[in-house]
């Protein structure tokens, strides 16, 4: 299996190519791949929704980039084909603004000005080089904003090699250096123990991403690996001459798991490690604190970054709505998203729970928490959620005292807990506790 097909695609770097509508954005595309990738044509408008090709371009390695409709289109459709192209802009790690023959206008320096606001790398490109150059004064103002140009003609694939510097030289530092899955938990020599379920939903004959990438990630920071099953962790720790330095568990195996992990080992689940490795723990961890102040009849989102098909007990539609609605003790009314869908406003929303994010990049999940963060909506992660829910949160971010100090403390501006609440309305007659926060 090559890298090519192996590298997931929340692990490639996202390039998105961006500009008006018949600059060359699928001719560059095509070129850059060395591919019939995109359709090209004369006509505006070709391209209606993001084309999306995996390749390894050496030697920055496993990179996606991503062919976009043009953000000047018009229309009822060309409105749809805009927002589609917006939506790339919460996943892109570098951007290629594309302008043809050298025109430049206020369309140009707005979009720019948009990337530069949410921080994404952005390299000019002006292709159709053969027909038109940009002005001196427009590369040295460009210079002087620290935004690097090349030129280039798709068609003939001139200053494409400019183009793979500029890249290379764009690249930001954190995928270069990925952060640790479990590198900074898991000393060297030391043994971090996996737990494995497999039920309905494991596929079949292999692993989920976050079970292979934390087995890998161990491996390349020199850790020993032990997986198992639920059922089979108990005997597997009786066996072990020392204690592991970590459990990680399948967040819906958390009771079983902390009930056969001694006290003295800490634990924590996948879910909670790709909280941490694709977004913001200390955020996640502050945001399961309105889990107390939820009551009958509030709603909440549950954002899933695949799309997978559902099937018995699932996770997010089942299992998570199941668990929330005990620990309120009452109906809550829950609505799904799934893929880069997130709906622009949040506001109606009491709590937004997403998914583990194993398949998006981490560029994506912190738009989405900034999002939230903006629109005064609190956010959590599967994992999070799931020990709140069962009563173990405390435990499970014991591994990370930052996130744990956090959630503590937005727990206390909450209020009393959701329990100690109850307690006390049921002792004074009422049905229901007040909201608090």
């Amino acid at each position: 299996m090559t890298v090519l097909q192996s590298t997931p695609r929340g692990l490639r770097l996202h390039i998105a190519i961006l500009g008006r509508r018949n600059v060359g954005k699928s001719s560059l595309l095509n070129a850059m791949t060395r591919q019939q990738v995109s359709i090209v044509s004369a006509i505006a408008g070709t391209t209606t929704d993001p084309v999306e090709k995996p390749m390894e371009l050496l030697p920055i390695g496993p990179v996606l980039f991503i062919d976009t409709a043009g953000i000047d289109d018009v229309g009822a459709l060309g409105a749809l084909r805009v927002e589609r192209t917006r939506q790339v802009l919460a996943r892109t790690e570098i951007a290629l603004l594309v302008a043809a023959a050298g025109d430049w206008g206020e369309f140009e320096d707005g979009l720019l000005r948009e990337l530069q606001e949410r921080q994404i790398p952005v390299i000019v490109v002006f292709n159709k080089a053969d027909l038109g150059l940009p002005a001196a004064a427009l590369v040295q103002s460009l210079a002087a904003r620290q935004v690097p140009c090349v030129q280039t003609t798709a068609a003939s694939g001139a200053g494409l090699l400019d183009l793979r510097q500029a890249l290379i030289q764009t690249v930001p530092a954190d995928f270069l250096n990925p952060p640790t899955i479990l590198g900074d938990l898991v000393p060297p020599g030391e043994l971090a123990v996996l737990v494995v379920p497999i039920d309905t939903e494991a596929p079949k004959g292999r692993l989920i991403v976050p079970q292979v990438q934390a087995i890998r990630d161990l491996l390349d920071n020199d850790a020993c690996c032990l997986v198992v099953k639920e059922r089979e962790l108990r005997q597997a720790l009786e066996r072990l001459r020392t204690p592991p330095a970590l459990v990680v568990t399948d967040s819906q195996a958390f009771l079983k798991v902390g009930a056969d992990t001694p006290d003295g080992v800490p634990m924590t689940s996948f879910s909670i490690l790709f909280a941490r490795y694709k977004g913001d723990l200390v955020e996640f961890a502050r945001g399961a604190a309105a889990i107390e102040t939820l009551r009958s009849g509030d709603r909440v989102l549950i954002a899933e970054a695949c799309s997978h098909h559902p099937i018995g007990e699932d996770i997010g539609r089942v299992k998570i709505p199941r668990w929330l609605r005990q620990y309120v003790g009452g109906q809550l009314e829950f609505e799904h998203v799934q893929g880069h869908d997130l709906p622009a406003d949040l506001t109606p929303y009491r709590l937004v729970v997403h998914c583990g994010a194993c398949v998006a990049n981490r560029r994506e999940i912190l738009s989405r928490l900034l999002q939230c963060r903006r629109q005064g909506v609190p956010i959590t992660n599967y994992g999070i959620a799931i020990a709140a829910s069962l009563g173990i949160l405390d435990r499970a971010l014991g591994p990370f005292p930052a996130a744990l100090d956090a959630y503590r403390e937005a727990r206390a501006g909450a209020g009393r807990p959701r329990r100690e609440r109850l307690t006390a309305c049921k002792q004074a007659g009422e049905v229901r506790p007040p909201r608090e926060g």
